[in-house]
């Protein structure tokens, strides 16, 4: 058939169940500027079982000369393609997704470019982010400035484009077909379309591609997460179908055709892997990626076979520069085989008041010789640490860092060469500027070159009349002086009882001289008990016009909490920069890998309480960031009233079986915006997690064991879940109890026993000397990541306080056994108790008070601090 009588476009969508999204898709195409005269469209319905094919059929009715309907038993999207690419009959065919949308000048700009270059292989539409829960378009596609000023480019003297979206590609159609080329549906779940795109570009001496900034095309991103790409994380072939059969196949293919790989796909290539590397294990714990294993195996292997046939060094010149840096050095060095490390060390951080400046550095295989200097004479580093970066449970690369005296001139020498000092990390090299890059770095009005000016001279202007009600009086002088040098405790924003009331009522009876003032949001039952119990002065509401110029003049804040309602309220930074150093009082003993979570915040004092612990976080060759200059061993402050509580409660007093879980990040709804609440519902109340624990504390057995020894059966959820308790038919034995406006320590020290999942309560408990019960009929699940964080340093069953139970009758049984045994802990878990916690002073508060004063003053002259160790327990031993 002769070029005049084809279409020139020939729109071939792949469907599958997309009834909801299907209205769109039709419209944008039907929206078109460009006439449809010469457009075919192919929907191939790939076995929908939705209303997607009544939707098709009436769109082929109302336009028969244009849309036909090829129907076919599912076999997946690429094998849909390809039967839409035997049907076609265009010039150009492209195979958008059919619950994405394009903008109305689509055709017309992409048939524009064709007839201004009729020697183009390749035309590459701009995507767009189309966020469907927000019905928000934004331009923030990573990939975003390859299509500024429209450029039309030859790729083998372009190297640094590329482009692998089929959904957002037109193709030469005689091309395909004289290639054979069709999608290879074996590559699931992603780069389906980046493999037929690069083979096709391969058939090309010199690829010459349009990157059209006018055609838009909208990625949907689902609301519902339900799309391939946002599900792509946990699928097991994205870590070897897709490196093999996809990037693997692509570096072979080249060499065969052209004798080497092309540089623009290297490039491509990269991009591709780089994704795998920006988080690490711990980062991306909760994306339900493997992290051990024959699949992990099977990756790195893969992953050093591609990464061993490429010119890494000069393709990354190429990358685009939205790859980070760390990421680069994996990709560069993570698999080589010699030991490496950065050519010079990094001095990123400057603490003014304590003279102290601290210093970075990356490398891979053992740890560099170092020799640190101070006006010439050899030194200690006063903190050190060596963390680890480890992906799919392997590590690829560690970062030094140690803090150093700032007062002196410094020097390192790494494996006995000197290395260069920077004080920015260098970025990465680059053989080609394109205009965003040069924007990004070059302009003064970039968001760049706004971050890069010191906070305390940003110019803050507020849009909340708060705000400017806020930054008006916060530099009278009766403000200044009410609040001058303020240390602010709290909890969370909505309850107390925690370590930061604890500590505001210890400053208040020890520490007249300082300002402490205690945070809470107005009204409830811990609004009332504190002004109850003559605190009314010193509270402050949480959001009020007083609290944020409490906030103005902070020196420290101190909490159990360390959400962004507590720490970076925006309510403040909108008209002050954070002034105050932050002091983390935790609120629980950490024994699970929460690094992701901690990492980026900035904290001048992390809270520990045990050996383990404070290994766990800053020892080497742990996932944190935090060293001994943050991270103090001083116990949580309200381990002091425990202790005290604990006291007034003898056996003979104790008078509860406490049950106590902790929740469940996948089950819960996000945290409402500027707050540390949920929404919950009653659906919620048929999940599994809820029916296992009505299960256990409506056994019969459990209830006739605590009527025995005298017990009521209290039932104490996490506070994320406390909304669930007014919706739970419970039975008559059970008391249902709730940390708002009681006294959660009092409840701990009833306990006869203790019965929890994952919660660090057990350490409370613990401290206590009360015998411990673990419920995890999930722990697959929790420790696999599907909680906050992953598994840590503890294990439950060598390291646990009582015996792991994980189905609902083996945790009855335990729990009656620790009944009868009495008051205290079974001499195995008494051992356990013995090594963690070594000192039950109640001097815990006095301690973290110490700490903060020790931040505010000169710390270069003090002695080395060692870097922990994992200690011996008494289960290790």
């Amino acid at each position: 058939m002769s070029n005049e009588a084809r279409p020139l476009f020939s729109i071939v969508s792949a469907v599958y169940n997309v009834a909801p999204y299907l209205p769109d898709f039709i419209a944008s195409i039907e929206r078109q500027t460009h006439e449809l005269d010469d457009v075919e469209i192919l929907m191939i319905d790939d076995g929908s079982t939705d209303e997607s094919p009544r939707l098709l059929a009436e769109w082929a009715n109302s336009r028969p000369q244009t849309v036909r309907v090829i129907t076919q038993e599912n076999a997946g999207q690429g094998a849909a393609r390809n039967a839409g690419i035997k049907a076609a009959r265009g010039q150009w065919i492209t195979f958008p997704d059919p619950d994405d949308v394009v903008n109305d000048k689509y055709l017309q700009v992409v048939a524009g470019f064709l007839e201004a270059h009729p020697d183009t292989h390749m035309a590459a539409t701009h995507r767009l982010i189309w966020n469907e829960a927000e019905d928000k378009l934004t331009d923030r596609h990573p990939l975003r400035s390859m299509f500024h000023a429209n450029p039309y480019v030859d790729l083998s003297l372009n190297p640094e484009r590329f482009h692998g979206s089929s959904p957002a590609t037109f193709f030469r159609l005689d091309r395909i077909r004289d290639l054979d080329l069709e999608f290879d549906g074996r590559i699931r779940p992603n780069f389906e379309d980046g493999h037929f795109n690069s083979r096709y570009l391969l058939s090309f001496e010199q690829p010459r591609v349009g990157f059209l900034d006018a055609a838009r095309y909208h990625y949907r991103k689902r609301a519902d997460d339900s799309s391939t790409l946002q599900t792509a994380q946990a699928h097991p072939g994205r870590y070897n179908v897709v490196p093999e059969l996809g990037y693997l196949d692509l570096v072979k293919r080249a060499r065969e055709l052209h004798g080497q790989v092309p540089r623009w796909l290297e490039s491509f290539l990269l991009y591709e892997l780089h994704w795998y590397f920006k988080a690490t294990d711990s980062h991306a714990a909760s994306t339900g990626r493997p992290q051990g294993g024959p699949i992990t195996d099977e990756f790195h292997a893969v992953a050093a076979e591609i990464l061993g046939q490429i010119d890494v060094d000069e393709a990354l010149r190429y990358v685009p520069p939205s790859v980070p840096g760390q990421t680069r050095l994996i990709l560069a060095h993570g698999y080589d085989d010699q030991p490496w490390h950065d050519p010079f060390v990094h001095l990123k951080k400057f603490d003014v008041d304590q003279v102290i400046v601290k210093a970075s550095y990356f490398y891979t295989g053992e740890l560099p010789t170092e020799v640190w200097r101070a006006n010439g004479e050899p030194i200690e580093p006063l903190h050190s640490k060596i963390r680890d970066l480890e992906f799919y449970g392997r590590t690829l690369m560690h970062e030094r860092s140690v803090w150093l005296p700032a007062n002196r001139s410094l020097q390192l020498d790494l494996d006995g060469a000197a290395v260069d000092i920077v004080y920015e990390r260098p970025y990465g090299p680059t053989r080609v500027a394109p205009p965003g890059q040069i924007r990004w770095f070059g302009s003064p009005l970039s968001q760049r070159a706004r971050s890069r000016i010191p906070k305390h001279l940003q110019v803050k202007k507020p849009e909340s009349r708060q705000g400017k009600i806020a930054q008006k009086l916060m530099r009278t002088p009766q403000v200044r002086k009410k609040y001058a040098d303020a240390w602010v405790l709290m909890d969370r924003v909505h309850d107390a009882a925690d370590s930061g009331e604890i500590l505001f009522r210890y400053l208040r009876a020890n520490h007249p001289e300082i300002n402490a003032w205690f945070v809470l949001e107005k009204g409830g039952k811990e609004w009332e008990r504190f002004r109850k119990e003559g605190h009314g002065d010193r509270l402050v509401a949480y959001g009020s016009l007083q609290w944020r110029l409490l906030l103005a003049h902070a020196k420290h804040l101190l909490s159990s909490h360390a959400d962004a309602a507590v720490v970076a309220p925006a309510e403040i930074t909108e008209f002050t920069p954070r002034n105050w150093r932050f002091h983390f009082l935790q609120h629980g003993v950490i024994k699970d890998d929460i690094s992701s979570w901690l990492d980026p915040k900035e904290m001048d004092t992390f809270v520990v309480s045990t050996r383990q612990e404070m290994a766990s976080i800053a020892g080497d060759h742990t996932p944190y960031v935090f060293t001994t200059r943050e991270v103090a061993l001083t116990g949580l402050p309200r381990f002091d009233r425990l202790r005290e509580v604990g006291l007034r409660f003898p056996p003979d007093k104790r008078d509860l079986l406490l049950v106590t879980p902790t929740w469940r990040n996948g089950l819960l709804p996000p945290v409402i915006k500027g707050s540390q609440r949920r929404e919950l519902d009653s659906s919620l109340l048929e999940s599994d997690f809820v029916q296992q624990w009505m299960s256990y504390i409506c056994d019969e057995k459990l209830a006739e064991a605590c009527t025995r020894h005298g017990l009521k059966l209290g039932f104490l959820p996490h506070p994320n879940l406390q909304p669930l308790l007014p919706m739970m038919e419970l039975p008559d034995h059970v008391l249902p109890l709730s940390y708002e406006g009681g006294d959660p320590q009092e409840l701990f020290a009833r306990a006869r026993a203790v019965v929890t999942d994952f919660s660090s309560i057990a350490f409370n408990a613990a401290y206590l000397q009360r015998p411990v019960v673990y419920f995890q009929f999930d722990a697959d699940t929790v420790l696999g990541g599907g909680h906050v964080g992953r598994a840590g340093y503890f294990e439950y069953p060598r390291d646990g306080f009582g015996p792991v139970e994980e189905d609902k009758d083996s945790a009855v049984a335990a729990t009656i056994e620790a009944l009868d045994h009495g008051p205290d802990p079974l001499p195995a878990y008494q051992a356990r108790i013995d090594a963690s916690f070594q000192e039950r002073d109640g001097k815990c508060c006095e301690r973290v008070v110490a700490h903060v004063r020790l931040t505010e003053g000169n710390r270069s002259r003090l002695p080395a601090e060692p870097t922990p160790a994992m200690p011996e327990t008494a289960s290790r031993s």
